[in-house]
């Protein structure tokens, strides 16, 4: 479809202002090849001139049909892009306290910064044995989708836990073991799964410190091993640590002020 087609009158978009804050606009006159500018209207009314680059025209981004706002998979969206994307997750976490949403086979996570009551036995039993998409976004989906391949194909698998500081790593991670522990349903009297959640405390004491955005941020990445015996109970556990920062766990950043 020709880009004249897709920018035409009423269509709405998403264009950055000076604070790099995404701001949706209607297209209030059909663009056609050559335009050096869109004629919009902001959200509150305003009207402006967007211009274009006539070598090179660098056309806003489309905003989705409202019908797919809230989707709970990025990759359903008929335009997958950042502010797409910015304001599907604010759409779900604002209006419906939603945190988790997918992208593809990538669970992704918005930090609330407070405890929700999302995560009990009662839920765990729920996502046990299900097929990932059948149920709502979910960290128990993505760690039951692992379990479940492991024991289909009988092969190791590995579950990454990426962001930035104070986005909810370690709780994350916290939350997959557990899940582990209790599907696994281990007989063995050792309680390795109890081991495992209760190394986490001895670990976070040693290398976690306080920031500005995070009172018990981890200083060091950590790698979780379980295995499981052939009947998928945990037998055992390897953790290993590295890339630990010690500057910033045993001293505090030195600010001088200057008269």
């Amino acid at each position: 479809m020709a880009l004249s087609e897709l920018y035409t009158k009423y269509n709405r978009v998403w264009i950055p202002d000076a604070e790099h804050v995404w701001k949706s606009a209607e297209i209030l006159r059909d663009f056609k090849p050559g335009d050096d500018a869109l004629q919009l209207q902001l959200e509150d009314g305003t009207e402006m001139v967007y211009p274009l680059d006539k070598s090179s025209p660098q056309l806003p981004h489309l905003r989705n049909p409202d019908i797919l706002v809230g989707e709970n998979d990025l990759t359903a969206l008929s335009y997958l892009h950042e502010p797409a994307v910015l304001h599907n997750l604010k759409v779900r976490f604002v209006d419906s306290n939603i945190i988790y949403s997918y992208c593809g086979i990538i669970l992704v996570a918005v930090n609330p910064y407070k405890q929700l009551h999302i995560y009990g036995d009662e839920l765990i039993q729920a996502y046990s044995g299900q097929n990932m998409g059948d149920m709502d976004p979910h960290i128990f989906a993505v760690a039951e989708e692992a379990y479940k391949q492991m024991a289909r194909n009988n092969r190791n698998q590995s579950i990454i836990v990426s962001g930035e500081s104070g986005a909810g790593k370690t709780v994350s991670a916290r939350y997959v073991m557990r899940y582990f522990a209790m599907v696994s349903k281990s007989g063995s009297k050792t309680h390795v799964e109890d081991k495992v959640l209760a190394s986490n405390p001895i670990t976070e004491a040693i290398g976690n410190a306080k920031t500005t955005r995070n009172d018990n941020s981890s200083r060091f990445g950590k790698y979780t091993e379980i295995s499981f015996d052939r009947r998928y109970q945990i037998i055992g556990a390897n953790m290993r640590t590295y890339l630990l920062e010690k500057s910033r766990v045993v001293s505090q950043v030195i600010q001088l002020e200057i008269v």
